[in-house]
């Protein structure tokens, strides 16, 4: 049986390629940055190693600069789409924030390079994007909160200041998770998850709650 839509139209052999090709880059890229660090990494170690001709790479990127807001994009793009399908989703209060915490933190564990690299060049991202790392991360969060408030999953309380402290909760313990990640990949997604607790623990019960927290 034929699943596709009968309107879709399939890209052409040369969209695929174009696709393939800035695959490639992107993949090469992170993979330059992590073992040689973003700033001794070359355009001609990243096209050394897609194996692509120069011509091809520039056809998709004209710097270095280009590609890491490219990772940055695809980042905070896969990101925001799990934070909001994971808040608008809740049916409680404690699932509200636990889940926004776990999409942010399982975001990091999973791409802890371009977390620690975006984290580092926070000045650069706000003359790029107008914004910081975080709130760039969480963009659709206000908007969650006010629609989270009118379900009666918050009270109805200073949307700004909750969403501040939510901010100020999740800016040094995202970085803690995407260093421990980085460090050792094989416990990601058990530190996401440990720091997820953690942060709900603390945001929603105060210290009192922590000791309760494995």
């Amino acid at each position: 049986m034929d699943m596709l839509p009968k309107n879709r139209k399939l890209p052409g052999k040369r969209e695929q390629n174009r696709i393939r090709n800035r695959k490639a880059i992107l993949n090469a890229a992170r993979e330059c940055f992590s073992e040689l660090g973003y700033d001794n990494a070359t355009i001609r170690d990243i096209i050394k190693r897609t194996g692509l001709a120069a011509g091809t790479f520039y056809n998709s990127f004209s710097s270095k600069q280009d590609i890491f807001v490219a990772l940055l994009t695809d980042f905070l793009t896969q990101m925001n789409q799990d934070l909001t399908k994971s808040r608008r989703s809740a049916g409680t209060t404690n699932e509200f924030i636990h889940s926004a915490y776990l999409a942010l933190y399982s975001a990091t564990a999973r791409d802890p390079l371009i977390y620690e690299l975006a984290h580092r060049n926070d000045q650069a991202l706000q003359k790029l994007f107008g914004s910081g790392l975080l709130r760039l991360s969480m963009l659709s969060l206000e908007a969650d909160v006010q629609e989270a408030k009118e379900r009666g999953l918050l009270p109805d309380i200073d949307t700004e200041y909750l969403c501040a402290a939510f901010f100020g909760v999740a800016y040094e313990l995202s970085l803690k998770v995407a260093r421990r990640a980085h460090q050792k990949p094989e416990s990601a997604d058990t530190e996401a998850h440990r720091a997820a607790r953690f942060s709900t623990a603390l945001f929603l019960g105060g210290i009192p709650e922590l000791t309760k927290v494995s």
